[in-house]
């Protein structure tokens, strides 16, 4: 083999196609065969020979790649590559699959709960997937993108985090199965985002056919969306995918909660107005709403009830100042005693004096309360409430309109709050204070929830915030559409006759979209107990007949799996499910996207050496 140079003159040549004469090289590239006599010369270049010269007949082939490792030499030790020739691809989808179908089961009122142990110890056991995430300590970049998605749909609609990933599971599972038979991924991803623009378009058909939005055409105030009772609707659903068999119940707390602090203009309703107050003990029956702020603990104070008072609000402990460095002092008689502790008791008389003469009846501190500033409340006839939680304290100083103050003093008249009542009652055994306020723009309402167990009380607790999520959600956009995924059924049907009607290569990825959103409908009769194939046959055959209100009933009533939605007062969010769909498709169209993976090594010091457990001499370690 000659290497290095290059043939140079006019020379006589053949192009036909021959079997290589070198192991590595294709087949697909013609041969040039030279039979002239060559001369050969270092350094010049004949413009339409390229390579090595091989044999007697001078056959040009093209140069060999020689194989080298992937990124040899190219990052520090300790990285990670995934490339296209590694199937980068179908190992993100795999990690997204993975995921997706460990939340998959908690879809839908008969969703299965999770036991959730966290890294600090704490227990967890919910089916709100959001809730199941967040305590998951995700380290797959993809998979990450997957929990990304959902928290933002958390955080702006409150519900269907759970349709966020297991319709990009689905998406991404077709989207697997068209490039294995060949579609590039762009191809894939152009596919979808047509698709998605005409589910869009056919949710919003869908919301103006629901005859429970007809009664919101002047919906506008806030009389008008508590009489139509979309809000009952609303929240029902929503709360029976957390607390199926108690959503009546939840249903008419959120909903009791809501009227009380619901503004004029709907849109200014705050999530924050409404609080939860857990306490053991009673069933859930047992709960109720109370008009106003409530702190699962009496005042420290002898006073404990009063009405329209001023109130002031410490974010620094209230007593004796002290250094952090000890001190000696040394006493020569009693009288030096008596006079060591009279200087601390005038000055704490002082400041107390100071604030009761500001006109402040309810003292608030977010820290400790001294022995010594207590006396002198009691005596002043002062209500003191130590509120530990900043969430709280914070919460508390938007109600009464007060400026926490990181001083112990007299306040100023602007940094001081106003509250109507103050008082103290007894539920269930324990004694509670109640902060009530009759102004309409610092209205508050806080739901007392009883139960049996605390992981009980917190999981009604993340029910509720989903309910008044959705409140919050339909104050924006009050339109619904049908539950029990009939709305899913009629996209399906949509999308899939539109695909069939597209011609060339995109067709394939727009009907794979359609048929991901079979989905949801089949999830929701598979957790049910219910055969999901023949109910998803009797849910098509209903929708073709024109029943586009038809869904999966969980109860199985009729035995057939079905049920009419609309009828059974089953609805979901417009906002809430356009939201869900454009989340899902940008998700699956980002991971699809991705051909490389480059992770760096990460951080982290020297573990802690493992201590020996105490027990017997042959436990195991």
């Amino acid at each position: 083999m000659v290497r290095g140079y290059y043939l140079r003159g006019q020379l006589p040549r053949s192009t036909h196609t021959s079997p290589p004469t070198h192991l590595y090289h294709p087949f697909r590239h013609p041969f040039r065969t030279i039979s002239a006599a060559l001369t050969l010369k270092k350094n010049r270049r004949l413009s339409n020979a390229h390579g090595t010269c091989l044999n007697y007949n001078y056959t040009i082939m093209s140069n060999l790649k020689l194989p080298t490792a992937p990124n040899a030499g190219l990052f520090k030790q300790g990285y990670q590559t995934s490339n296209a020739e590694d199937g980068a691809v179908q190992r993100n989808i795999q990690a997204c699959r993975e995921i997706t179908g460990m939340v998959r089961t908690s879809i839908g009122p008969c969703g299965r709960n999770k036991i959730v142990v966290n890294h600090l110890g704490r227990i967890f056991l919910t089916s709100d997937a959001a809730t199941i995430l967040r305590e998951l300590e995700v380290i797959h970049p993809a998979a990450k993108l997957l929990v990304q998605a959902s928290q933002q749909q958390e955080l702006e609609c409150g519900d269907a985090t759970n349709l966020v990933l297991t319709l990009a599971g689905s998406l991404l599972n077709k989207a697997d199965e068209l490039i294995r038979i060949g579609l590039h991924p762009s191809e894939v991803v152009q596919g979808y985002e047509r698709a998605k623009g005409l589910a869009l378009m056919e949710l919003e058909t869908i919301a103006a056919e629901t005859t429970a939005n007809a009664e919101l055409a002047n919906g506008d105030t806030a009389q008008a969306l508590v009489t139509s009772q979309l809000l009952a609707r609303a929240v029902k659903t929503a709360v029976a995918s957390k607390q199926y068999g108690h959503e009546a119940i939840i249903s008419r707390l959120v909903t009791e909660a809501v009227q009380h602090v619901m503004p004029k203009n709907i849109k200014a309703f705050n999530v924050d107005a409404i609080r939860v107050v857990k306490i053991m003990g009673a069933s859930l029956g047992a709960s109720q709403v109370i008009k106003g702020m409530v702190f699962n603990r009496e005042p420290e104070s002898t006073v404990k009830n009063c009405g329209k008072a001023k109130v002031v609000v410490f974010s620094t402990p209230v007593d004796i100042s002290s250094t952090e460095t000890k001190g000696t002092v040394l006493l020569k008689s009693a009288q030096e005693m008596l006079n060591f502790s009279k200087g601390e008791e005038a000055q704490v008389e002082t400041m107390v004096k100071n604030i009761a003469d500001s006109g402040v009846k309810v003292v608030v501190c977010g820290a400790g309360l001294g022995d010594l500033p207590l006396h002198y409340m009691n005596r002043m006839g002062l209500i003191a409430l130590k509120v530990p939680s900043k969430f709280d304290l914070r919460r508390l100083c938007r109600v009464v309109g007060a400026t926490p103050l990181a001083r112990v003093g007299a306040p100023l008249p602007e940094e001081m709050g106003t509250v109507d009542v103050v008082e103290t009652i007894e539920i269930g055994g324990d004694r509670v204070t109640v902060l009530r306020q009759e102004d309409e723009a610092t209205r508050t309402a806080t739901v007392v929830v009883r139960g049996a167990t605390q992981n009980a009380l917190d999981d009604v607790e993340r029910a509720i915030d989903d309910g008044v999520s959705v409140v919050k959600s339909i104050s924006k956009d009050p339109r619904l559409v049908p539950g029990a995924g009939a709305t899913e059924i009629r996209l399906v049907s949509t999308i899939v006759q539109q695909g069939e009607r597209t011609q060339g290569l995109m067709q394939h990825a727009i009907k794979a979209y359609g048929q991901a959103f079979e989905v949801l409908p089949e999830t929701l009769a598979e957790n049910a107990g219910l055969d999901a194939i023949e109910v998803l046959a009797r849910l098509y055959a209903a929708h073709s007949e024109g029943r586009n209100t038809t869904g999966v009933d969980v109860d199985d009533n009729d035995s057939t799996g079905t049920c009419d939605a609309s009828a059974a007062d089953i609805f979901d969010s417009y906002s809430a499910k356009m939201s869900a769909i454009e989340l899902a498709t940008d998700v699956a169209n980002t991971i699809l996207t991705v051909d490389q993976i480059i992770m760096a090594k990460r951080a982290g010091g020297p573990t802690m050496p493992k201590q020996q457990s105490i027990g017997n001499w042959d436990q195991d370690d």
